[in-house]
């Protein structure tokens, strides 16, 4: 089925619901779906008494009131993450989890799974429980050649929303990202004042909008393309391409993602070399234990605590119907320098 086809089934199950949900609470109550059709948005035209009944039936049945109805009520967010295996996204978690519990929000976790439930499945199960908003990292946002079609289904419904990291273009969110092009630039200026000159890259898929980034200011410092290699965010995925990059006679190689870059490390080893000393790696992240790998890595911090934060504050802000633009806030990485990487031979 197409992308078109499923995002009218999924709004046709969606309005089938709503309308057994008026007919329940209009029969519980006694007045007619259209009065309570008009409690549940909000329109003028019933008693109080009436406009009372019609919300305590909802609760009554089960239902979630509406989220412009619940006042203190409306205390669930959706967090969304693409994985729990890349330790960044659990650490992420950490962070705004924290941060909206302070705010007196609960964060409910939504992972995607391979062949399971899709991203596009969570929206629907999170405007079913009527959330007061929903933070997505790693998202499908992220590529240019995934269907948005469930994005414009939360413009639709009005939900705050909160993206983190680079999206594509137009979507219309509030975003928090960390600046791609300043974590090239210092991995690339790192590795040149090591004396390498053979530099390659190891990115996500060509479609990923931070991995673009990265691209764009490597070459825009003399990088060479054809020491770009792309691949699926994983250890295996960074192997392979780091392969490559090792038969093309890369001395020092920056990767996307710290899985990525221990990815790399181990495809040198297969290949008989040594990290540092053979090839330097740098990993993007600084996610949990890389202090801890062998050698520890060389890498470029997300700053997740700030980026976390500030994305919770944006969040709370559009809950609280305060005036958002639907900007880009860049948050500045740092290089951290460990044994992964070294003068060349």
């Amino acid at each position: 089925m197409s992308a078109s086809g499923c995002k009218h089934l999924r709004r046709a199950a969606y309005s089938l619901r709503m309308t057994r949900r008026l007919a329940e609470v209009a029969k519980k109550v006694g007045v007619s779906e259209a009065t309570v059709s008009r409690v549940l948005n909000g329109k003028p035209g019933v008693s109080e008494a009436t406009r009372e009944a019609v919300l305590t039936a909802l609760d009554v049945l089960g239902y979630e009131r509406p989220t412009q109805l619940r006042g203190d009520r409306a205390r669930l967010v959706g967090l969304v993450l693409p994985e729990l295996q890349n330790p960044i996204f659990p650490a992420f978690a950490e962070v705004v989890g924290g941060a909206l519990a302070q705010q007196g929000f609960t964060s409910v976790l939504c992972t995607r799974t391979v062949g399971g439930v899709s991203e596009a499945d969570y929206v629907d199960l999170l405007l079913q429980q009527q959330v007061s908003g929903v933070v997505f990292a790693g998202g499908l946002y992220a590529q240019a050649d995934a269907s948005h079609d469930h994005y414009e289904l939360i413009l639709e419904r009005k939900l705050p929303t909160v993206l983190v990291n680079a999206a594509v273009e137009h979507l219309g969110f509030p975003q928090v990202s960390s600046d791609d092009a300043v974590a090239a630039e210092m991995a690339v200026g790192h590795l040149r004042a090591l004396g390498h000159e053979r530099v390659g890259m190891v990115l996500g898929p060509k479609d990923h909008m931070p991995s673009r980034r990265k691209l764009e200011a490597f070459l825009s410092l003399g990088g060479d393309a054809d020491l770009v290699e792309y691949t699926m965010f994983s250890l295996e995925g960074g192997h392979a391409a780091a392969t490559r990059l090792v038969r093309k006679g890369a001395t020092g190689v920056i990767c996307a993602s710290d899985m990525l870059a221990l990815g790399t490390i181990r495809a040198a080893r297969r290949a008989g070399l040594k990290v540092p000393d053979d090839l330097s790696v740098i990993g993007y992240d600084d996610s949990a234990l890389m202090t801890c790998t062998d050698p520890p890595l060389t890498t470029v911090r997300q700053p997740i605590d700030a980026m976390g934060r500030a994305a919770v504050d944006l969040l709370v802000a559009l809950i609280d119907k305060a005036v958002v633009p639907a900007d880009e806030l860049l948050f500045e990485p740092e290089l951290v320098v460990r044994a992964s990487t070294a003068r060349v031979h």
